[in-house]
């Protein structure tokens, strides 16, 4: 049976976390899975990053900082000042704003107090300017015909918008001379990336070593302005409709990508575990280069989220008697897996 996506993907990451850049040249970056905006999230995400800058981010604790966190805490004044005199109009009413900042207060990220019937913020820290360059990748690791013709559309309007600054699509190699990547439609800004692998072996195939890049991307434009595509003509071969589009103000686009930057940061790509059951009997973990990637032995496949919940009709729960032992198991295997887990994400956060 070959492998599902979502295992290319933690493979694409894992790979990404210690060979990125692929031209050689050492880069510190974040990696991180599923995030984008509201209309388009991308597989992987690649935050190359600031050594120096990334490590005093540290001092604003290991949650993210969303939009309204970055709006308080970036423009902080040095000295006590009303916060209605300190911060920019946020476009919303000021009481959202007095709720963040009290927030912040108690995340331990702000000075704040009150001065007769006014509150006076003073910033902690200055945030750091910790991201360097946000790099999309588009998992298909079965990319043929059909796959092209589903994804072109999508890389097109990542170029277009140029909210990351290149943009990938990464590949299960075919070992053709010409990769068959190269002969799809797609997008000529668009990097490719072939990850070498044997099919047949689920464990152990996967080869960091010999990834290569079949296509350099092309660094696209994120401070000018960028192209949303809302709708394209829906119509026949020969329907010259215009598309419909809308343009996306740099400051805007700055703002999005660092609120990317921040959830990378939180979640980074092993907390894949909360979308599974553990709790199952037939769940297991099994060990690749240093990597935990979920195994189902009922259907003696790679395990998804798709598949491995409650509605999947080989779930059986794991015995009482089970959660029921002590140490070493304390609370069943399941429990021990969400451990065991959380240790290894624990391990790999920043700090």
């Amino acid at each position: 049976m070959a492998e599902p996506e979502f295992t290319f993907e933690l493979r694409t990451c894992r790979w990404a976390e210690r060979c990125w850049p692929p031209e050689g040249r050492e880069r510190p970056v974040l990696v991180s899975r599923q995030l984008g905006t509201k209309r388009r999230r991308w597989d992987t995400v690649v935050v190359e990053v600031d050594a120096d800058a990334f490590a005093r981010r540290a001092k604003f604790g290991r949650e993210r900082l969303d939009g309204n966190f970055l709006h308080v805490v970036r423009n902080a004044p040095e000295a006590w000042e009303w916060y209605q005199d300190a911060l920019p109009d946020p476009g919303y009413p000021w009481r959202y704003v007095r709720e963040t900042i009290h927030e912040a207060d108690d995340r331990g990220i702000l000075d704040v107090r009150k001065r007769g019937r006014k509150l006076e913020i003073r910033r902690r820290w200055e945030y750091p300017d910790w991201v360097r360059r946000i790099v999309a990748i588009e998992n298909k690791p079965d990319l043929d015909a059909s796959a092209a013709r589903n994804l072109r559309p999508q890389m097109e309007r990542d170029v277009a918008l140029a909210l990351a600054d290149e943009v990938w699509v990464a590949t299960r190699a075919t070992g053709d001379k010409i990769e068959p990547a190269l002969l799809e439609s797609l997008p000529v800004e668009a990097g490719i990336l072939t990850l070498s692998g044997d099919e047949s072996d689920d464990y152990g195939g996967f080869n960091e070593q010999q990834t290569e890049v079949a296509w350099f991307p092309r660094t696209l434009d994120v401070d000018a302005p960028g192209t949303r595509i809302v709708e394209r003509p829906s119509g026949g071969k020969y329907d010259q409709s215009a598309a419909t589009f809308e343009y996306v103000e740099p400051a805007r686009k700055r703002k999005k990508r660092l609120e990317i930057a921040e959830r990378a940061y939180e979640r980074g790509w092993r907390s894949y575990i909360r979308t599974m059951r553990p709790d199952c009997r037939y769940f297991e973990l099994r060990h690749e280069n240093e990597m935990l990637l979920p195994y189902c032995s009922a259907k003696s496949c790679s395990q998804t989220a798709s598949n491995c919940s409650g509605r999947c009709s080989d779930f059986e729960p794991e015995p009482p008697a089970w959660r029921q032992k002590e140490w070493p198991i304390e609370g069943g295997p399941g429990k021990a897996i969400r451990r065991l887990l959380d240790s290894r994400r624990e391990r790999f956060r920043p700090e």
